[in-house]
C-alpha cells in the first residue's frame, strides 16, 4: 500500500436507485433538491460517508431517512469517480441497487413530511441533477443482468401478479419485445408459480389469472 497524502483525500457519496413496479410500469423513487447546486432537481436518495460508517449502514440509514422506507432489498453496483461530478469538491460515488415491491412499500414507508419525493418510471425520468441520469442508467443496466434470476425478481414480484404483467416488466427493463407464448411457456414449466386462484378484475379485456412466485425456489435464472 502506498503512502497518503492530502491529494489523496478524497469525499465519498452512496446514492441508491430504488425500483419497484406500480402499475404495470417499473419506477424508481427520487427526490426533490432543496438546495444548491441543482436546487429544484430531482436527485437519487444518498448521503456523505462517515469516517466512523460502513457503506452498507450508511446507505440503510439514509434510505430509511431520506424515503422512509426501512427494509428493502441492497446490492451494490457501480463506482463512479468524475473529475467533476460535484461543482463543489471532488466526490466519488458508490451506487446501490433498491428492489421493494409496491404494496409492502405503502404498507411499511413512513411518510417524511420535510422532505418531496417522487416515483417515475424509468422511461419518463425528469430532469436530474449532478450525474443522476448516469447513475440510473447504469444501475438498470446492473438490474438487466439480475433480473433474469428468481430471486433477485421476486424482490419486486412477492404475490398477486398475472404472466403478462410480469412479462411487461422484462420487456421494460430489457428495452425488447418477448414472444407472448414463449414467455409464458419458459415460466409456466419451469415450476415457478402457484396459482391464486383469483383474477384481475377491472381491466380491459379477459381476466387473467393471478400467480405468486412459489416459497424456497431454487438459485435458477429464467434466460
Amino acid at each position: 500500500m502506498g503512502t497518503f497524502t492530502r491529494e489523496h483525500n478524497n469525499l465519498v457519496e452512496t446514492l441508491i436507485t430504488i425500483f419497484t413496479v406500480h402499475k404495470g410500469s417499473l419506477k424508481v423513487l427520487l427526490i426533490k433538491n432543496k438546495i444548491d447546486p441543482y436546487k429544484g432537481y430531482w436527485i437519487l436518495p444518498g448521503s456523505p460517508l462517515k469516517n466512523s460508517e460502513t457503506l452498507e449502514s450508511n446507505i440503510t440509514d439514509a434510505v430509511f431517512d431520506q424515503t422512509g422506507i426501512l427494509k428493502l432489498y441492497i446490492e451494490q453496483c457501480c463506482a463512479f469517480s468524475g473529475l467533476n461530478r460535484n461543482p463543489d469538491n471532488r466526490v466519488i460515488g458508490i451506487s446501490f441497487m433498491g428492489l421493494a415491491d409496491s404494496t409492502t412499500l405503502e404498507v411499511r414507508r413512513e411518510e417524511k413530511k420535510d422532505i418531496e419525493s417522487e416515483w417515475f418510471s424509468i422511461d419518463e425520468l425528469p430532469k436530474t441533477g449532478y450525474d443522476h441520469e448516469e447513475v440510473i442508467k447504469k444501475n438498470i443496466e446492473c438490474l438487466k443482468k439480475k433480473i433474469v434470476n428468481i430471486n433477485i425478481l421476486r424482490n419486486l414480484f412477492p404475490s398477486d401478479f398475472t404472466i403478462p404483467e410480469l412479462q411487461k416488466i422484462f420487456e421494460q427493463i430489457l428495452n425488447k419485445k418477448l414472444d407472448r407464448r414463449n414467455f409464458r411457456k419458459r415460466i409456466i414449466t419451469m415450476d415457478l408459480l402457484e396459482d391464486t386462484n383469483e383474477f384481475n378484475i377491472g381491466g380491459n379485456g379477459r381476466p387473467a389469472k393471478l400467480y405468486r412466485f412459489k416459497e424456497n425456489i431454487s438459485e435458477k435464472n429464467l434466460f
